[in-house]
C-alpha cells in the first residue's frame, strides 16, 4: 500500500472518528463529510497515474474528472430520492394526514399502545421511512402518553420497529435505499426473504417490554386533540394516500417503466404538489402559505442530503484506490467467506458508527456477481440490508431514527444501553438465525 493510499485511508478515518464524536465536537457531521470528500479526491490527483498506468499525461486528469462524474451520477440518484421523499411525508404531515395515526393508536390499555405502536411503526417504516416515522410516532406518543418512564419505553419500541420495519423494505432506510438503486437487492426478494427475520427482531423486544408496562392511563389521558386545519377530513385523506399510496407505487413504476427510482419519486411528488395547490386555490392565502410545497421545501434537512453526499463520494474514492477490495478479501479469509458471520458483524458496527459508509463500503468492497451469495438477492446482500438496518437499534446512536429520538425525548446513552441494548441484540440474533432456517428450508 503506497504512501498516498496511506494518506487517503488516514483522512477518512480521522473524518469517520469526527463524525462518530460529533455529540461532543458539536460540529455537523455533514460539513466533516464534505470536507472528508474534498480532501480524499484532493490527494488522489496529488498523483493519479499511480492507480491509473494505462492512462498518461493530461489523459489520467480528464479520467479522473469522469470517474467523479460517474460516482456523483450513482450518489446523486439517492439523494434525488431522499429529498422527493422527504418533501412528500412532509406535505402529508404539514397538511394533517397522518391524523389517523393517533387515532387508531388510542386506548387506556398500556400493553394495548404498546404493541399498537410496534405494529403501525413497523409498516409505516417500511411505506415511509425510519426516520420519517419515528419523528411522527413520538409527536404523537407526547399527546398520548404522559408519564416519563412509560414514554421511554415506548420511545424505545419506536426506534426498534421503525429500524426493523425499514430493513424490509427498498424503501424504509437509507441502506436498503442505496442497495436497491444499487441493484444488488429487488424489491420482491427483499420483501418475500426479509419481513419475517425483521418482523421477528421487532416482535421479541416488544414481547420483553411488554412485560414491564401493566395497567391502564387516566380516563383523562390519552384522548386525541383536535387539529385546526384548513382542509376538510376528505382533503387531508387525499393527500394521505397520494402520498403514502405513491411512495408503495414507486418500486412498481421502476419495475414497469425501467427508470431509476428517483424518477418515480418525483412522480409522486408532481401530483401530490399539484393536488395541493388546488385545494388551497380556494382558501385565504395568508394562512395556508406555510403549507404550501414551495414553502415545505425550503423546511428540507439539506444538511441530512450533505452529508449523504460527502460520505459516498469519500468511499467512492476508497473504491478506487482498492482500499475496499482489500478490505472484503481479509474479511472472507478471516472468517472462511462465512457470510452471517460477517454481515453479524457489520450489524453490530452499524450501532457503533453510521450504517450509511458502512454499507456504501460494503458495495464497493465486494462485487455483485452472477450467482451464488453475492449475486442479486444472493445471501450476502440481503442479509446486508437486515443486518445494517436492524442492528442500528442495539445502540441509541446507531442510527438515524434512534439519533433523532434521542434528542426529542432526551433519552441518555446510558439508560438505552442499560435498559435496551440487551433485548434488541435477542431480537437482532433471532432474525438472522430465522434468515437461515428460511434459506435452509424454503429457498
Amino acid at each position: 500500500m503506497s504512501v498516498l493510499t496511506i494518506s487517503i485511508v488516514a483522512v477518512f478515518v480521522t473524518g469517520y472518528l469526527c463524525i462518530a464524536l460529533e455529540s461532543l465536537t458539536k460540529v455537523n457531521k455533514a460539513a466533516i463529510a464534505l470536507l472528508m470528500c474534498v480532501l480524499c479526491w484532493t490527494l488522489l490527483m496529488i498523483d493519479p497515474s499511480s492507480y491509473y498506468p494505462m492512462i498518461e499525461g493530461g489523459g489520467v486528469v480528464h479520467h479522473i474528472a469522469e470517474v467523479i462524474e460517474h460516482h456523483l451520477g450513482d450518489a446523486g440518484g439517492t439523494l434525488f430520492f431522499l429529498m422527493g421523499a422527504m418533501t412528500i411525508v412532509e406535505i402529508v404531515d404539514t397538511n394533517g394526514g397522518f391524523n389517523f395515526v393517533r387515532d387508531t393508536l388510542k386506548t387506556r390499555s398500556k400493553r394495548k399502545l404498546l404493541w399498537r405502536v410496534a405494529f403501525m411503526t413497523f409498516f409505516l417504516s417500511a411505506i415511509l421511512d425510519n426516520l420519517t416515522t419515528s419523528i411522527v410516532m413520538i409527536m404523537v406518543l407526547r399527546k398520548l402518553v404522559q408519564n416519563r418512564e412509560d414514554r421511554l419505553l415506548y420511545a424505545a419500541l419506536v426506534v426498534i420497529s421503525a429500524n426493523s420495519g425499514g430493513a424490509f423494505s427498498p424503501i424504509g432506510d437509507v441502506t436498503t435505499i442505496m442497495l436497491w438503486i444499487k441493484g444488488v437487492i429487488t424489491t420482491q426478494g427483499v420483501l418475500t426473504e426479509i419481513f419475517i427475520p425483521s418482523l421477528i427482531s421487532m416482535v421479541i423486544p416488544a414481547l420483553i417490554l411488554s412485560l414491564q408496562l401493566e395497567g391502564k392511563f387516566d380516563k383523562a389521558q390519552n384522548l386525541p386533540v383536535a387539529d385546526v386545519s384548513q382542509f376538510t377530513k376528505v382533503q387531508r385523506d387525499i393527500i394521505f394516500w397520494l402520498g403514502v399510496g405513491g411512495l408503495i407505487f414507486v418500486p412498481i413504476f421502476k419495475t414497469i417503466t425501467h427508470l431509476p427510482p428517483f424518477m418515480g419519486i418525483l412522480l409522486v411528488l408532481g401530483v401530490l404538489w399539484t393536488t395541493t395547490e388546488i385545494f388551497h386555490y380556494n382558501t385565504a392565502e395568508d394562512d395556508t402559505m406555510a403549507k404550501r410545497v414551495s414553502d415545505i421545501l425550503s423546511r428540507i434537512d439539506l444538511s441530512t442530503i450533505m452529508f449523504f453526499l460527502g460520505i459516498l463520494m469519500a468511499v467512492a474514492v476508497l473504491q478506487e484506490v482498492g482500499v475496499l477490495t482489500l478490505l472484503g478479501q481479509g474479511l472472507n479469509e478471516a472468517f472462511s467467506g462465512n457470510y452471517y458471520v460477517i454481515n453479524g458483524i457489520i450489524g453490530v458496527l452499524s450501532s457503533i458508527v453510521d450504517n450509511v459508509p458502512l454499507v456504501a463500503g460494503c458495495m464497493g468492497m465486494y462485487p455483485v456477481a452472477a450467482d451464488g451469495a453475492m449475486a442479486v438477492d444472493g445471501i450476502f446482500w440481503q442479509l446486508l440490508a437486515y443486518c445494517a438496518g436492524v442492528g442500528g437499534s442495539i445502540l441509541i446512536i446507531g442510527s438515524a431514527a434512534g439519533v433523532v429520538v434521542m434528542g426529542l425525548e432526551k433519552i441518555t446513552f446510558g439508560w438505552y444501553m442499560k435498559k435496551i441494548t440487551w433485548i434488541v441484540f435477542i431480537g437482532y440474533m433471532a432474525g438472522i438465525l430465522t434468515y437461515w432456517v428460511e434459506k435452509a428450508l424454503f429457498f
